[in-house]
Parts: C-alpha cells; sequence; structure tokens
C-alpha cells in the first residue's frame, strides 16, 4: 500500500493579519523591520512566520505576510495580506487600537454576523489577535502610554478573491474576510464549512426570514432559484455535504420552514439516513434503493437492475419515466430523515431535481 503523506496545515486570514500588525509595529517603534515574526495564537502555542515586505509609507508602517494555508483548498492561500499602523496623540492618556478595513478587506453591511453593520469584516478573534500583537510591541515604553494605535489590514487582491467566497451572500462588500478562531488552518476543514453554513444562517435569520431553502452546491441552488423566485437571495443556503447539521442548526436559529432542494443521488443518501452525504463516509446503498423499487413498482427484474446500476444517474435513467412511484419513495424517505432531524415544531419539505433541473419531485408542506 502507498505510503500517504501527512496534509499540511497551514496558517489563518487571522494569523496573517496579526504577524503584518506586528511587523509594522515593530517597524514603527524600532526604525527596522524583522525577518519573521513568532505570534502567540489563541491556544497559547506560537507560530514563526516570515515577513514577506515591509515599508515606511507617509509616515505610516507597513509589512506584508505571504498567507499559507497549508494543504487545505483554500481561496486565500498565497494571498498578500498586510497591515498599516500609525499613533496618533491622545490628550487623554488612553491607548487605544482602531481597526481599519483597507484595500481588500470587506465592510459588513447585512445584520446577522459576528461583526456589526458598517465594521470591517475582522472577525472577533483576529481582532484580538491583532490588539495583542501590536501592543506586545508598544509595551509601556515612556511617552507611548498617550498615543491611540491604528491599524489598517490589507489584502491587494482581496476583491478579486473574495468573489470566489460567500460574501457577497453574507452581505460582505469590497473584499474577504480576516477569519480564524484557533489561528490554525487544518486541511479540508469541516469546521470552516460549518461555520459558513451558520454565517448564512444567522444573516438569514437576522434579515427577518423565517424561511430557508437548503441545496447542496451552486447548481441546484441556481435551480431552486428559479423554482421559488419569490424568495430573497438570504434564503437559499449551500450546504455541501452538511445535511443534518444545517437542518439542525436552521432549528436553532430559529428558521423554522425548511426547503431541501437536491439532486437525485444527494436525495437517496439522505432518504438512507446519512446526516453526512459525502461519498468518502456515505456509501450509496443500491441494495435500500432495489428494495423501494420492489416495494413501489413490484418489478423484479427492475429491481434488479436498479441493485446492479453503478451510478444514481443510471438508477435515476432506469425509473424516471415509467417509474416515477420509485422517485416518489425516495422523496418521502428523505423528508422522514429530515423530520426525524428537525423534529415536531418545524414544517420540512423538499424537491428532487434531475441532473438538468427538472423537478421529480415535490413536496413543500407537512
Amino acid at each position: 500500500m502507498p505510503h500517504r503523506r501527512k496534509l499540511r496545515s497551514g496558517f489563518t486570514t487571522g494569523t496573517a493579519a496579526a504577524v503584518s500588525a506586528k511587523a509594522a509595529m515593530m517597524l514603527l517603534v524600532e526604525g527596522k523591520a524583522p525577518d519573521s515574526v513568532r505570534l502567540t495564537l489563541p491556544r497559547g502555542d506560537t507560530l514563526k512566520v516570515p515577513i514577506n515586505g515591509s515599508r515606511f509609507v507617509g509616515g505610516k508602517a507597513e509589512c506584508t505576510v505571504i498567507k499559507d494555508a497549508g494543504d487545505d483548498p483554500d481561496v486565500t492561500h498565497r494571498a498578500v495580506i498586510g497591515a498599516r499602523v500609525w499613533m496618533v496623540d491622545n490628550v487623554q492618556g488612553s491607548n487605544e487600537v482602531f481597526m481599519m478595513a483597507g484595500e481588500g478587506v470587506g465592510i459588513v453591511t447585512k445584520p446577522g454576523l459576528e461583526v456589526g453593520v458598517g465594521k470591517p469584516a475582522i472577525n472577533p478573534v483576529p481582532r484580538e489577535m491583532i490588539r495583542a500583537a501590536v501592543r506586545e510591541v508598544l509595551g509601556s515604553s515612556p511617552g507611548r502610554q498617550s498615543k491611540d494605535l491604528f491599524v489598517e489590514i490589507f489584502v491587494p487582491e482581496g476583491v478579486e478573491i473574495a468573489k470566489k467566497t460567500m460574501n457577497a451572500r453574507l452581505g460582505i462588500v469590497g473584499g474577504i474576510s480576516i477569519l480564524g478562531t484557533t489561528g490554525i488552518v487544518r486541511p479540508l476543514s469541516h469546521e470552516a464549512y460549518r461555520a459558513t453554513i451558520r454565517s448564512a444562517l444567522s444573516v438569514a435569520r437576522a434579515t427577518g426570514l423565517r424561511n430557508i431553502v437548503l441545496t447542496t452546491g451552486r447548481r441546484s441552488e441556481r435551480f431552486a432559484q428559479a423554482l421559488f423566485n419569490e424568495n430573497p437571495e438570504e434564503a437559499f443556503v449551500q450546504i455541501g455535504d452538511y445535511f443534518g447539521f444545517s437542518v439542525e442548526a436552521s432549528i436553532k436559529q430559529g428558521l423554522e420552514d425548511i426547503v431541501l432542494a437536491v439532486f437525485f443521488g444527494k436525495a437517496i443518501k439522505i432518504a438512507q439516513g446519512f446526516h453526512y452525504t459525502h461519498a468518502a463516509k456515505a456509501q450509496m446503498s443500491m441494495e435500500r434503493l432495489a428494495g423501494w423499487t420492489l416495494e413501489a413498482t413490484g418489478e423484479s427484474g427492475l429491481a434488479r437492475q436498479i441493485r446492479d446500476a453503478n451510478t444514481a444517474r443510471q438508477a435515476l435513467g432506469l425509473v424516471r419515466n415509467d417509474y416515477p412511484a420509485v422517485v416518489s419513495v425516495v422523496g418521502k424517505m428523505m423528508l422522514h430523515s429530515a423530520r426525524n432531524l428537525a423534529g415536531t415544531h418545524s414544517s420540512v419539505g423538499g424537491v428532487i431535481f434531475d441532473y438538468d433541473g427538472q423537478v421529480l419531485f415535490e413536496s413543500v408542506k407537512t
């Protein structure tokens, strides 16, 4: 058996911003930027990160870092993330740190996120990391306790990178978000995806919605938006393979009218009771589908063909025209699984699409 290489962890945009800010503060205070910075992460461990560039611009110190996501397929991997810092006299003797969004860092425009409307899209943990980093450099040096610190985070390619994220849907405009709770990016992070789902559901609820349409990706979402075209953009949330998590999270947010809009293959997996539908964890059982086919049609020959099918697409081709009852059984079983998760105080409906967007099954009422 070939040896599998261990996947490499990286660091978050929040870590990159905090390292840049710390290096820029060192440049401002000491007149020289370091080659690398050691940063204390939220859980107490430390990380050494190289500095990409440094300079003074109009009395402001500026440093940048190349963001390293490790082996995680992160759209911000290799992005330049930087910080500009400067100090302003404060006659009251306070020592505040003010955070600002530079180019490529988004501004929050919708309620429901961890950051308030009108503020830079720098989440609370990265915000504290940045504050702690610059204050560590400032220390208790005489004469500096009566100055306010300004930290401007920037991402030169942030506007373009943001187009590959959910930021526009979440109401974050002008660039990316500065994120992270631990400071470290774990490869193929499930938590990162779940956090995105939670944010989208939170925005939907904060805009006053009670209903939500859960889709598995961009194609199914596009078909669902055409079908439910009276719903606002915030009502549609892409959940990937996180069916169970997303239904439960929707209920916690008070989104009590849920519609699942999925393709036939995902519907089969949900109908079988899988809460997480990725192929590596949820092997589709054609045996189960064959059993449902026999129950719905009485056709043992068809059931054998279904059992021997290689894919959901192939199975669908065997039943869609002449045996719609099979698709109906899958739809009803899918709803049964979802309603078991959602409980009795919610309405759960479902739509199953074929692979061209035609509706095969629709039940949007309990």
